[in-house]
């Protein structure tokens, strides 16, 4: 087990990415915390997981939450050697054009408070534990971190501040705490959109984002959420990821590659190798 003993916090924990996350890391041997908004997701987990898991429900815009958060993983497990900071919202790609006058700004605040404030405030309660443990950060970003059409003008623009969070506090926070940041893709969640968009009930499930995807993405398929859990484990594995700190990771099924003519450009070679 790489992650043996290690002990791993978690927010945005309960559901989605982040509860993919927990059950690899404790596959992998760790110790997880869960910080979430939704008390019987987290109950449902320690039930899952036993004692490998301790769960806190609490909000991300709340240092209070937070802080007892890491109070109680700390009194339970002795440290903290990894925090993901990883709850967050979509805006659903809600253009500019569509933003309603009268909403705009308690959207623009929701989001930013959930997508960058949490991501701050989550860094601040667990400093203390993560400086001692020597131990590292690993923000979750996504494609719209990088790229353009990943959300709307809210969405896309916590996750390149996230980015700059991430230099940011690799800096700030070395030689101490390593901090890195991983652009995940599409991927079939419950992840759902801002209250004050009317979009809290709504969830990235239900749009057809697979067949959406495997037309766009270079690797053909979109993702299934287990599989972007192996980049959070090898930035976590102290052995594999010691010279990484600031760095940041486009996991995203190749956006970044999509050729102007064509999505991918070996298309025909199993044709020309006459590969079957």
């Amino acid at each position: 087990m790489k992650l043996k003993d290690e002990v791993v916090f978690i927010t945005g924990g309960a559901s989605g990415l982040g509860r993919a996350l927990v059950d690899r890391f404790v596959k992998e041997g760790a110790k997880v915390a869960v910080f979430d908004k939704s008390p019987d997701r987290v109950r449902q987990l320690e039930q899952e997981h036993g004692n490998a898991v301790v769960s806190i429900a609490g909000d991300v815009r709340s240092l209070e939450d937070l802080k007892r958060a890491v109070t109680q993983c700390v009194d339970t497990f002795g440290k903290i050697d990894v925090l993901i900071p990883n709850a967050g919202i979509w805006d659903y790609n809600m253009p500019l054009v569509d933003l309603p006058d009268d909403n705009i700004d308690t959207a623009f605040d929701e989001v930013f408070q959930i997508n960058v404030k949490g991501y701050i405030l989550a860094a601040k309660a667990c400093l203390p534990a993560l400086v001692a443990s020597r131990g590292s950060i690993i923000c979750t970003i996504s494609n719209a971190g990088f790229y353009p059409n990943g959300g709307g003008p809210l969405y896309t623009a916590t996750k390149h501040a996230v980015v700059g969070l991430v230099r940011e506090l690799a800096y700030e926070l070395a030689p101490y705490v390593r901090v890195n940041g991983i652009g995940v893709g599409g991927m079939n969640t419950s992840l759902s959109g801002p209250g004050s968009l009317g979009m809290s009930d709504k969830s990235i499930s239900e749009i057809s984002l697979g067949e959406m995807l495997k037309s766009v993405l270079p690797i053909g398929r979109m993702p299934e959420v287990d599989e972007y859990t192996g980049a959070y484990v090898f930035f976590a594995t102290r052995g594999d990821s010691a010279p990484a700190t600031g760095a940041l990771l486009n996991y995203d099924g190749g956006m970044g590659v999509r050729g102007l003519f064509s999505v991918a450009g070996g298309e025909d070679l199993l044709d020309k190798l006459n590969i079957k």
